[in-house]
């Protein structure tokens, strides 16, 4: 392939050396062609009482060839990319068994992926959150934490607990999927062995 590009390209400069000297009288190209930030090749490499015959290979000096796709790929080629062939793979119509159902909300969803009823839930609780944060404390940069409180929560809170904090409050009851668990820290200490032992045996 490459050997047939190179004969061609050999006989498209040789075709158009033929017809240089009919379309430029003097010999040469005009002053008009030659790059700006270069010295003309004919000022700086000919004599004024010997003039070489112009050459299209000048100009292409040493080129490089891309590797480009000789022939369009057919329709059919394409569709059978996109879509597949029936007889092998079929790439519109697959089986899906990896599909659960939400023990939450009851909606299907993919393993490995978040319900997405459930998720968007989480983020509409989160955006009321913020809008009550941003609300009450504004965009002030201050090192305290950020304690939400929903109605009637304030009162079962111990005052330690409460000291030093930032507290907002949400003007309604905590959604049943938000535990309380999920704010609080952990008291068990990690563990030191990496040895598991099986109990509760014979």
């Amino acid at each position: 392939m490459s050997r047939k590009l190179l004969t061609y390209l050999g006989n498209l400069i040789n075709d158009v050396e033929r017809l240089l000297p009919f379309i430029f009288r003097q010999g040469g190209p005009p002053p008009a062609l030659s790059l700006a930030a270069q010295p003309s090749y004919w000022t700086v490499n000919c004599d004024s009482s010997q003039h070489r015959p112009y050459s299209f290979k000048d100009l292409l000096g040493d080129g490089f060839l891309w590797a480009v796709p000789k022939h369009r790929r057919s329709i059919e080629k394409r569709l059978k990319r996109k879509f597949g062939f029936p007889e092998y793979s079929w790439k519109l119509l697959k089986v899906k068994t990896h599909l659960r159902n939400c023990n939450q909300c009851g909606h299907d969803y993919e393993a490995g992926v978040l319900c997405t009823n459930c998720y968007q839930k989480v983020r509409e609780e989160t955006k009321l959150m913020q809008e009550k944060i941003q609300e009450e404390l504004g965009l002030e940069p201050i090192e305290k934490d950020v304690i939400v409180l929903y109605e009637g929560e304030r009162k079962e809170q111990p005052a330690e607990f409460l000291n030093g904090k930032r507290i907002v409050e949400m003007p309604k009851l905590r959604p049943m999927w938000f535990t309380k668990n999920l704010l609080q820290k952990t008291t068990q200490q990690p563990a030191t062995t990496k040895e598991v032992k099986p109990n509760d045996l014979a």
